[in-house]
């Protein structure tokens, strides 16, 4: 017979040493930040010993704590392996693939038919998200945008992404001086990212093509990059846009890149869990995506 103590407490206890914190536990278990708490105050008296030091607004795993965290959240992995397989016997398997909202808006949803004429049998689920989602629990894969740093992961290059000034025909912009009188579009890319030096911003293109009669800081400025594309589909100004993200719309002619310059950004990555390695899910949703983009990035049209 086994002497373990509550599963409640343990599932609490792996939840707060992953996520480094009670209150991601808390969502993520869907109970109170005080419940986490409650039971991992049970897990500390049954063992005897502490798990965490508290520190401001997060935990830090003790000496204890640390040599009881891998073995839990391997044997919840495992779980969670043998209770996906069962399900998948009975069930059509199902893949979820994460990315930017802009990504998958842009880039997966025209191409997810394709998926399921590649692996017949399979369910696709895209999910839109610009938070960082858990690929040991929450999903099968993911499509990053940034670096390509991501420690702990089996990360496979994609294509580097490139941003140029792209806008409506019917503005007629066709010059340098044409942008003065013209309306910017922005995205807002964050502190983190805005001052980076490859960070395709405005100021930076317009410093490269020597504009320095434009004013770098003007026009509208968005939040969400999607709705900068679609503010520069609705001929609202010139966005400095992803041209993977506008690649139909460049080839149909709806819009236009009136400028050769384009700025060379961070690149596309695919990135899984190595402990899911052998997931057929992790598998076949590779297989699919190197085969949408790992050979290039999404055809772009020639600047007019």
């Amino acid at each position: 017979m086994r002497r373990l103590p509550p599963l409640a407490a343990l599932r609490a206890f792996e939840a707060a040493a992953r996520r480094s914190s009670f209150k991601r536990a808390a969502e993520e278990l869907n109970v109170t930040p005080t419940a986490i708490s409650h039971q991992i105050r049970q897990l500390e008296e049954t063992l005897g010993t502490r798990l965490f030091e508290r520190i401001t607004r997060a935990v830090r795993l003790t000496a204890a704590g640390a040599q009881l965290f891998p073995v839990l959240r391997d044997g919840f992995d495992a779980f969670e392996r043998g209770v996906r397989e069962v399900q998948q016997r009975s069930t059509a398997p199902s893949a979820v693939l994460t990315s930017t909202v802009a990504f998958v808006a842009r880039c997966l949803a025209p191409r997810a038919a394709g998926f399921g004429a590649r692996h017949p049998g399979w369910r696709l689920r895209l999910d839109a998200t610009n938070s960082t989602v858990d690929l040991d629990a929450d999903a099968d894969v993911a499509i990053r945008y940034g670096s390509g740093d991501y420690p702990g992961q089996d990360v496979t290059p994609l294509f580097r992404d490139r941003f140029a000034p792209v806008c409506s025909p019917a503005l007629g912009i066709r010059s340098l001086r044409d942008l003065r009188a013209a309306t910017l579009i922005h995205f807002d890319w964050g502190p983190a990212m805005r001052d980076h030096a490859s960070a395709p911003v405005w100021r930076h293109w317009l410093q490269a093509a020597g504009a320095a009669h434009v004013d770098a800081d003007s026009g509208i400025r968005f939040t969400d990059e999607i709705h900068a594309v679609q503010a520069t589909l609705a001929g609202q100004g010139v966005g400095l846009l992803s041209l993977a993200l506008v690649s139909e719309e460049l080839q149909a002619g709806v819009l236009v890149q009136p400028f050769d310059l384009a700025l060379e950004s961070f690149g596309y990555h695919l990135v899984s869990s190595p402990r899911r390695a052998q997931d057929p899910a992790v598998q076949v949703l590779r297989d699919w995506v190197l085969a949408e983009f790992g050979a290039a990035p999404p055809a772009q049209a020639p600047a007019s």
